[in-house]
């Protein structure tokens, strides 16, 4: 597309991000240099008003409303669309039509509204500053969230709620702290242009930077360092893989606050019916991404058809296991809620529950090992 036949510029967007980049690098620290300072009171709401704009965007708009992966209490609802409105982000609404698209026609540069394969500048920002899609705005994928009277709440008041979050509030605590210029700065302005591009960065780096463990059918990829910018939304090629469920990172070390949240507040029933992927259907498509990983390095070698050979059989025998420990775990699962349940019972189902889990360890072990070979001799080869 040349610039000569280029969508028309949005400019309410373009002035937005314009003025508030340039107030972030020019007025917020000349004001701090040459004015007043800024105490810890202003970095702490700096800090305050960021963790709850950025949770309410990667809880809220994303893992509550875009993907339904969890129900919310109206209060954790109406508290996620006050924060969602001081992210500036657009309403729950338009988010979400737009986050539906995205997964439905990812990387497909004419139906992706982000598209990453159309580069790093048109993913993290170009496409909100120009009009590439429609002046009216399709809603068809968000009937659902059209009958939720908080969205629409929202989306009424969306521009009043927006000001109130971003200036009215931070004003308020600046006008109590005795500093309202230095708290709108800090609290409003910075904070404002920090979440937007740490959000912006799931679009842009989580498609460009990373591994792709569980499926290389997108540009979505895993990034820790994402994730720490982002709540948890780095683990991109496990969310894009899998994304009904109500984590990102689905291990324990991985950095993850936004999961934490949601199970925190399942903790005192403010949410309830997480969604989860279960750990067989993860592992098949691990398993499955390494056999087609292995399978391209092995092309290189002259006895491929041995490797490919050996490599399907692996395979097939690991899914086999994974099934079984999948199943065997159900039933232990099962048992242990059935009150009725013989103790002997109980004791032969854990064992086989056990033991199945002993294959697999085993298993994926001698897995990695054959591909960790493969891999060596691939580069050797090269």
């Amino acid at each position: 597309m040349t610039a000569s036949n280029k969508p028309p510029f949005i400019w309410v967007n373009v002035l937005v991000f314009s003025l508030t980049a340039l107030g972030a690098v020019l007025a917020v620290p000349l004001y701090g240099i040459l004015v007043n300072g800024y105490d810890g009171f202003e970095w702490a709401m700096f800090a305050v008003f960021g963790a709850a704009s950025g949770t309410a965007i990667t809880g809220g708009f994303h893992r509550l409303w875009a993907h339904r992966a969890y129900e919310a209490h109206p209060v954790v609802r109406v508290w996620f669309a006050l924060w969602g409105a001081a992210a500036l982000q657009n309403s729950v609404l338009n988010w979400c039509a737009d986050h539906r698209r995205h997964h439905r026609h990812v990387d497909d540069v004419e139906r992706d509204p982000y598209a990453a394969p159309k580069g790093f500048w048109f993913s993290h920002l170009g496409w909100m500053l120009r009009e590439y899609r429609r002046t009216t705005e399709d809603f068809s994928n968000v009937r659902d969230l059209q009958r939720d009277p908080v969205v629409m709440w929202q989306e009424r008041h969306y521009l009043v709620l927006v000001l109130v979050m971003n200036l009215g509030l931070p004003a308020l605590l600046g006008w109590l702290n005795g500093d309202l210029l230095g708290m709108v700065l800090m609290a409003g302005l910075l904070r404002l242009v920090v979440v937007h591009h740490f959000t912006f960065f799931i679009n842009s780096l989580a498609h460009m930077w990373g591994k792709r463990p569980y499926s290389d059918q997108t540009t979505a990829r895993d990034n820790p360092w994402v994730a720490f910018l982002t709540f948890g939304e780095g683990y991109h090629n496990y969310h894009h893989s899998f994304q009904w469920d109500y984590r990102n990172g689905i291990r324990w070390w991985h950095f993850d606050p936004t999961k934490w949240m949601i199970r925190g507040l399942s903790a005192v029933r403010l949410t309830h019916g997480l969604k989860r992927c279960s750990e067989a259907k993860i592992e098949r498509a691990k398993a499955e991404q390494q056999l087609a990983r292995s399978l391209h390095k092995a092309k290189g070698l002259s006895d491929f058809e041995i490797w490919s050979q050996r490599l399907h059989h692996e395979y097939e025998h690991l899914v086999e296991v994974i099934n079984a420990w999948s199943e065997s775990r159900q039933r232990w699962t099962e048992a242990k809620a059935d009150q009725l349940m013989h103790q002997w019972e109980l004791v032969q189902i854990k064992r086989v529950y056990v033991g199945w889990k002993a294959n697999l360890l085993e298993k994926k072990r001698s897995w990695t090992e054959l591909t960790e070979q493969l891999a060596g001799l691939s580069r050797a080869a090269a």
